[in-house]
């Protein structure tokens, strides 16, 4: 069978048992539990997955050594089975784990030794990727095989995304009954955005912030929006100019790129902009800094003077609710209309960037606010 027919076999085995539990073993349950259900790393059970997809692939090779530097008949790409296979099962499933591969995430870059369980694997949480280690070595020993694993693991994968939905989906429901027949106004929508800014693990939001604002004003501006990259892809990997980049309507060239910063913006920042701008050789007209902390004058003088320098490019450094109160004022028609785009972008990324937590706090916060009004 090829990789992709394993996968769609184990598919079916998660199915079939339902929520009935493949494994009787009470320690390798809590192990299973504890790589699939732990919200701050997601990076383990996709690394996990794939390491027990080469393995049922390719028999003869130890789960614990998904690295071909490390050597030997018995060694494999981990991180092809991850990118190859895994990607279009996790995104045809919705399985909710990291959207992009586990090699690339610092815990499980470039090893040249086995995973054995006397290694320790420097991230957090530690127990996480104790398990992952133990699991690994009881698939090695042949105390549980591959196949059986692998199922289990999908099947509580499926259990997670079902209960994750099905919270979603009640809040929407709530929210739509909560919502009158007046619209929010300005700053109601202001105090929302606000507030789930303030919430844990919030630094994804002001990308969508922006994004939220040409999605919906699209048609006015004759500008629309480039596909966002991953929230932890950097410029340089993707070869973007930013993290948002605009174009106009019927083109494809760059006009506007916009740089969000959780902190404040410094001139280290207008420089490496410059930078890219300048190697690039790009059509940018404008380069905006958005950030969430106070802006210091010195660096707003500091961007303004490469406009001449750079033959007509615009570097600006905004606040981010700023930009948006001016943004919901201009186009106060449509205010509704950004609010819709903004929950859309956020209940659609994926959990690794805007956690499942994030996205149930704004959908509260927005009934809130609706009840309110």
């Amino acid at each position: 069978m090829t990789p992709d027919q394993i996968l769609g076999q184990i598919y079916q085995s998660a199915l079939i048992a339902g929520n009935r539990s493949l494994i009787q073993d009470s320690r390798l349950v809590e192990h299973i539990n504890r790589v699939c259900q732990c919200t701050s790393n997601r990076s383990g059970v996709r690394f996990l997955m794939a390491c027990l997809l080469g393995k049922l692939d390719r028999p003869e090779v130890d789960p614990r050594k998904p690295y071909t530097k490390i050597g030997g008949s018995d060694s494999f790409s981990g991180r092809r089975y991850d990118e190859d296979y895994l990607t279009p099962f996790i995104n045809q499933h919705q399985l909710p784990v990291n959207s992009t591969t586990a090699f690339l995430t610092p815990t499980f870059r470039n090893h040249d030794q086995p995973l054995t369980t006397d290694r320790e694997l420097v991230g957090r949480p530690v127990e996480l990727y104790r398990s992952v280690l133990i699991l690994l070595e009881d698939v090695a020993e042949s105390r549980i095989s591959a196949e059986d694993l692998l199922a289990e693991i999908v099947r509580v994968l499926l259990e997670i995304r079902d209960e994750q939905l099905h919270r979603i989906n009640s809040l929407l429901s709530s929210l739509e009954r909560s919502q009158g027949s007046l619209p929010l106004s300005t700053e109601a929508i202001i105090k929302l955005i606000t507030q789930h800014l303030a919430c844990k693990n919030s630094s994804r939001l002001p990308v969508l912030i922006v994004a939220a604002a040409y999605q919906a004003a699209k048609h006015h501006l004759g500008e629309k929006i480039l596909s966002l990259q991953a929230h932890n892809a950097a410029d340089l990997q993707t070869g973007s100019l930013g993290d948002i980049e605009i174009t106009l309507q019927d083109d494809s060239a760059v006009i506007t790129a916009y740089e969000m910063k959780m902190r404040a913006v410094t001139k280290t920042d207008i420089d490496s902009a410059i930078s890219k701008i300048l190697k690039e050789g790009q059509t940018v007209q404008n380069y905006i800094f958005i950030t969430t902390e106070p802006i210091d004058q010195q660096t707003m003088d500091y961007a303004a003077t490469w406009y001449e320098k750079t033959d007509g490019v615009e570097i600006a450094v905004l606040d981010c609710l700023n930009f948006l109160r001016h943004f919901l004022h201009l186009f106060h028609r449509i205010r509704q209309n950004y609010l819709d785009a903004y929950q859309e972008l956020v209940l659609n990324e994926p959990n690794s960037a805007v956690s499942q937590a994030l996205k149930e706090a704004f959908l509260a916060l927005r009934q809130a606010a609706e009840s309110d009004d």
